[in-house]
């Protein structure tokens, strides 16, 4: 499994790469994992690569290959669409966020176009995390929601309970039910949209 994580800085990126493949090590699967960094500690670009399988010979995912995108922002899902395998998913965030340069020039970027090119592509599930962040009370849950989505659409080598396992053992204790609360509400974004497309 090839998985990519493409965000901004401080929306939990690392932390989300890292328990995919902490979980993945639990189950004594082989993992290889790399980061690329933007140059602003919060708001440059942050790519995580996660690879799991019998034989890697890089941490890098390469062009063509991905089986999952999970974009933090729809911009950055896009910016490394050209990753994506033939038959890989995008699990979106449909919240975004400026760049620095827009925001000076009062310029902005509408995020339904950048889904619209996505869903061209690529079988992409768009979630409002933006909203379901808001109902937990927390805005810093959206790995959590997105992590949850991919979880739900079977793109993640383990089961529900395996990665909060991963989480109780890698998060404050304190924030432990609140992380699970937004998995569980990422899950019920996919499943729901499931239901959808089969009636």
């Amino acid at each position: 499994m090839n998985c990519l994580l493409s965000g901004v800085g401080g929306q939990g990126t690392v932390l989300a790469s890292k328990l995919i493949a902490r979980t993945a090590m639990q189950k004594g699967i082989n993992v290889r994992t790399a980061e690329t960094i933007g140059m602003a500690q919060r708001g440059g670009c942050v790519v995580s690569h996660v690879r799991t399988g019998d034989v890697i010979h890089s941490p890098l995912i390469p062009l063509g290959t991905a089986d999952l995108i999970i974009g933090f922002e729809p911009s950055e899902a896009l910016r490394v669409l050209p990753y994506l395998s033939e038959n890989g998913i995008v699990i979106t965030s449909r919240k975004n966020i400026d760049p620095v340069t827009a925001s000076l020039s009062g310029d902005t970027f509408d995020a339904d176009e950048m889904i619209a090119c996505l869903s061209k592509h690529a079988k992409t599930y768009a979630i409002d995390t933006e909203a379901i962040a808001k109902q937990i009370g927390s805005t810093r849950v959206v790995n959590m929601i997105l992590l949850g989505a991919a979880l739900e659409a079977g793109a993640l080598p383990f089961s529900f309970e395996e990665l909060a396992e991963t989480i109780k053992k890698n998060v404050k204790p304190q924030f432990f039910e609140m992380n699970v609360q937004s998995i569980k509400a990422g899950m019920k974004v996919i499943a729901d949209s499931r239901l959808k497309e089969e009636k």
